[in-house]
């Protein structure tokens, strides 16, 4: 059934059918604009016959004059119907499609992240979306329009003036059917290598605004304005491709327009001459020739459009195609679910999706309900690799990895990260309040529930942080930057275990987040932790021996595998790697005070 729903979703049909009655209407609508344009023609030619052979005065003009007002009327109020509901189809699909678009991408797993750029997923929801509202709203109203107006306007050429001077008009515009075939295929090709272009230069410029002070720390401004140079030129070139194609079909189909002008003006002149046809016939059939050029004209148009949307939609499709790694499989079960804190590793072994190499070998490991575990190694050991598994980052084994007695598959998403808190290296602030992104992890706002400050305020108290903020000029109300660029390393950090602590889950995870702060502040952080967080199972990372020295049980990753396991006591009478860090730790802190 899932698999069904993303092949639909992979298709425009069903968000063009969901509009199904405003397109109904507004092509209806359409229609009866291109009827009232197209007697206008007829009415101006029934005047100027009726005015050059004297059959009539201003009393037999005023009902025509009339009619053309009448004509202009409902073609001013449908031009506004027909935009109100096509172009308002078309951007409620560009909405539907953005948010079902959105809605995937946070379905999708970190393997898919890891290899698509930011940059480039941006561009799908900019230039690729507009590409695809284009083709579903005004490129429909040209294709519909031009096509009936050809149709209306050569009946009506034959049936009111000629039938031979029809065909002579008409066989030159035939070469543009012809023309277009061959346009529309060039056009596709270059207008893929022109979004791909786009997605390019927008990720250089969302990397490089993104990493500013790292290239003005290195001195790369120039290195990287050259790179960014590089990347504009080549958008430049693709965009340059699709204007040069253009700018030879567009004077193509004007030299093809003009010589069907021509030869209306010397073979329908030369009727005039010989009594064939009228000058009011002949003045209405120019007047229909010139309504050919607009549709010949909008060919070229549609043909673009449609070339980008196809282009588009096919990066588009290619997001919808993409299936989550991770699969929630217990979702139906999260009623009543709760996680105690109870986890156990048995013989886990874990290698990344996109990995040769296992990064986690045989570890065996039992973590009590309640109990506060560190775990300690090099980097590259394994042990955000097992903070990951924890989270369902990634999947490992099955059974291999158990949360109160049961495979960790078993729990409901939902409710393996409403009872996870998890603190990562990489701490991300919003750019909000400080207030807001502490209280990032509630489902409560705090606007609907004004009690929740007491609680942000302790939170924030327990992570050391509280008195930092109320040095801010705004206090809780001060707006971070992007990314918290304007706090420190520590204090976001400790922004970040109050957003944890607020959580106030079973399983708390602090992946080296106390790593940016001093030793004072780490005690004071951790003797709170062990007072907030008593009878709850806490696992804590880092590097630093005095993070873990007060855990319950401290295991030791060495490339992957558990190589030391036991409290600080019995760690230091092994000998093993854990005392050797303690005691070169120990002696940088001495030479430190020194």
């Amino acid at each position: 059934m899932e698999q069904e729903q993303r092949k639909n979703k992979i298709s425009i049909i069903p968000y063009l059918w969901k509009f199904k009655w405003h397109y109904l209407t507004g092509i209806i609508i359409l229609l009866f604009v291109d009827m009232a344009n197209l007697y206008i023609p007829q009415y101006t030619g029934e005047v100027i016959d009726g005015l050059t052979q004297g059959d009539f005065g201003m009393d037999g003009v005023m009902p025509l004059l009339w009619k053309i007002f009448l004509a202009g009327v409902v073609m001013m109020l449908g031009r506004f119907g027909w935009r109100y509901f096509i172009f308002g189809a078309a951007r409620g699909i560009e909405f539907r499609m953005r948010n079902d678009m959105f809605s995937h991408l946070e379905t999708l797993s970190a393997r898919f992240f890891n290899a698509h750029k930011t940059g480039d997923l941006m561009a799908h929801f900019t230039n690729d979306l507009q590409a695809v509202r284009m083709a579903v709203g005004p490129a429909v109203v040209t294709v519909f329009d031009a096509v009936v107006m050809t149709v209306m306007v050569l009946f009506r050429m034959v049936v009111y003036v000629d039938l031979k001077l029809t065909l002579l008009a008409f066989v030159p515009l035939t070469l543009v059917a012809v023309g277009c075939y061959f346009y529309g295929i060039e056009s596709k090709k270059r207008q893929t290598k022109r979004q791909e272009a786009f997605s390019q230069l927008s990720d250089k410029v969302q990397e490089s605004i993104a990493g500013v002070r790292v290239l003005k720390s290195f001195v790369q401004e120039e290195e990287d304005f050259r790179a960014f140079e590089r990347a504009s030129e080549n958008t430049k070139d693709k965009n340059l491709s699709v204007v040069k194609l253009r700018a030879v079909f567009g004077p193509a189909l004007d030299m093809v327009t003009g010589l069907s002008l021509l030869l209306t003006l010397v073979f329908g002149g030369k009727m005039v001459l010989d009594g064939t046809i009228s000058i009011g016939k002949f003045v209405a059939f120019n007047s229909y020739i010139g309504m050919l050029v607009w549709p010949m004209i909008a060919c070229g148009d549609c043909i673009n459009m449609f070339s980008q949307a196809a282009a588009a939609f096919q990066r588009i499709a290619c997001i919808f195609k993409e299936e989550p790694d991770i699969v929630d499989k217990a979702a139906e079960q999260a009623d009543g679910m709760q996680i105690r804190g109870e986890i156990e590793l048995k013989d886990l072994t874990f290698t990344y999706p996109d990995g040769e190499e296992a990064v986690l070998q045989h570890v065996n490991l039992h973590i009590k309900e309640g109990e506060m575990l560190g775990i300690l190694g090099r980097t590259g050991s394994g042990k955000s690799s097992l903070a990951d598994l924890l989270l369902r980052v990634y999947d490992c084994r099955e059974g291999s990895l158990l949360v109160d007695g049961r495979p960790i598959t078993n729990f409901p998403l939902a409710v393996l990260h409403r009872d996870v808190a998890y603190v990562p290296q990489d701490n991300f602030l919003f750019s909000d309040t400080l207030e807001e992104n502490i209280a990032f992890g509630l489902k409560e706002r705090i606007s609907d529930h004004p009690e929740l400050h007491g609680r942000i305020r302790r939170a924030a108290e327990a992570a050391c942080i509280h008195d930092n903020i109320m040095e801010f000029p705004e206090g809780y109300d001060t707006v971070v930057g992007e990314r918290g660029v304007t706090l420190s390393g520590g204090q976001k950090q400790r922004s970040s275990i109050a957003r944890a602590l607020l959580m106030d889950a079973s399983v708390l995870i602090l992946d080296d987040s106390l790593s940016a702060v001093d030793t004072d502040t780490e005690e004071q952080i951790l003797e709170n932790l062990m007072d907030l967080r008593r009878g709850k199972t806490t696992i804590i990372i880092a590097h630093r021996i005095s993070t873990l020295q007060k855990a319950d049980h401290i295991a030791v990753l060495t490339e992957g595998a558990l190589t030391e396991y036991g409290t600080h006591e019995e760690l230091l009478a092994q000998k093993g790697f854990y005392a050797h860090i303690y005691e070169k730790q120990q002696l940088e802190q001495e030479l430190t005070a020194l």
